[in-house]
């Protein structure tokens, strides 16, 4: 959540920014851009984006959008709306890409509360609606799936409630268990994120400055706080979202408010034993700054982050040792404001979304080095988000 407003429409580096209108018209502009019709093999990505003006932005889309995606040049076409969702900032797909669940972040003065909706996702990507639930709080912004594809975890930005639904036969959710934060004024959930072998949870409380560990059974189907039952950060860190090693030794955690990646070893109970953090930005650089996302490459050998602010994404080298990481430098998003971006499945190529520019950087990976070329200008997408490939 990041105080940040558009009033106008922004050219970035000679492309133009479009509404959802006229985005099939206009969004070809741009050497990133390609047009993918009558193409073989394009693979699809939904993108969660904003809708409407709230006091951190200025929605320009009208719903779930996809794109398209050439697996050989890595350039990418804007697709069309496939569910009218107000302000579905929040996109994920089941593992076997059957079911897309969308937050709908709303706040108190739009509904009794935030909703998730449920899709089906038909052969031509486009969506069809089962279900549409309450999120129980306000401002849903992250939705995580266990492995095996039968819960669903929302968090709630304000009110500090995470919920668990079971996942029916047919997409459709239904409310299992509530978890209500200490001090729901002040806590901010933002994260789910669940270990590679399902048996923990790990929720960033940004507004507490805390990850919270439970211990989940999916067979018995409850979420139970671990013998650890949570590991603290310095004030002021704000923990955003949380990732693993591939090797799942370790763990890091994306700082919203102090722009930091903090370093943790996983205990073998699940515990978190945090090591070091590490700025996300350069240590120079003197303006306004937020931690946005946090991915780490299919090989394990290098991680990503956002900021917005700094309008980059920072790669280092993790030590697969220790755990430390190692900066290589950043990339910028040519856009404003990157918050969520997405690896493809291959590892070849990296995708930004540039929330307040309206676009979505694309860079061919060095699987050598880590480090980003942009391929061409970005792509115009309206107040992107979120992006999930349909593998």
């Amino acid at each position: 959540m990041i105080n940040r407003k558009l009033a106008v429409a922004i050219v970035i580096a000679g492309l133009s920014f479009t509404s959802c209108k006229n985005e099939k018209d206009e969004n070809a502009e741009g050497d990133a851009s390609e047009n993918t019709e009558n193409m073989p093999n394009m693979n699809t990505a939904f993108i969660g984006t904003y809708t409407k003006k709230e006091g951190h932005v200025d929605g320009k889309a009208n719903g779930i959008l996809t794109i398209q995606q050439n697996p050989e040049t890595g350039k990418i076409r804007l697709g069309r709306t496939v569910a009218e969702v107000i302000n579905p900032s929040f996109v994920k797909l089941t593992s076997d890409g059957k079911y897309l669940y969308a937050v709908s972040e709303l706040g108190d003065k739009d509904a009794a509360s935030g909703f998730i909706h449920s899709f089906q996702v038909k052969e031509n990507d486009s969506l069809v609606e089962v279900d549409k639930v309450s999120t129980e709080a306000f401002a849903p912004c992250h939705i995580e799936i266990d492995k095996t594809n039968k819960f669903a975890f929302v968090s709630n930005y304000m009110g500090g409630v995470v919920v668990m639904y079971r996942i029916q036969q047919d997409g459709s959710l239904e409310k299992h268990q509530q978890l209500d934060m200490p001090n729901p004024k002040e806590s901010h959930t933002h994260s789910v994120s669940i270990s590679a072998d399902n048996k923990h949870v790990y929720i960033c409380d940004l507004g507490g400055d805390k990850i919270w560990i439970y211990d989940f059974d999916a067979k018995g189907k409850t979420l139970e706080k671990n013998q650890q039952e949570s590991v603290s950060l310095p004030e002021g860190s704000g923990p955003r979202h949380f990732t693993f090693s591939k090797d799942q030794k370790f763990a890091y955690s994306m700082n919203e408010l102090n722009s930091t990646i903090s370093i943790f070893k996983v205990e073998e109970n699940g515990g978190l034993n945090l090591q070091n953090s590490v700025s996300s930005i350069p240590e120079d650089f003197a303006e306004n700054n937020s931690g946005a996302d946090i991915h780490i490459s299919p090989s394990g050998d290098y991680l990503y982050a956002s900021n917005r602010g700094h309008n980059t994404i920072a790669i280092f080298k993790i030590d697969k040792k220790s755990g430390g990481l190692e900066n290589k430098g950043y990339a910028s998003t040519n856009g404003k404001t990157p918050r969520n971006f997405a690896i493809s499945e291959d590892g070849r190529y990296l995708y930004a979304a540039n929330q307040d520019s309206g676009n979505i950087q694309a860079y061919k990976v060095n699987s050598a080095t880590g480090e980003l070329d942009a391929i061409g200008k970005p792509t115009a997408v309206p107040t992107p988000v979120c992006i999930e490939f349909l593998k």
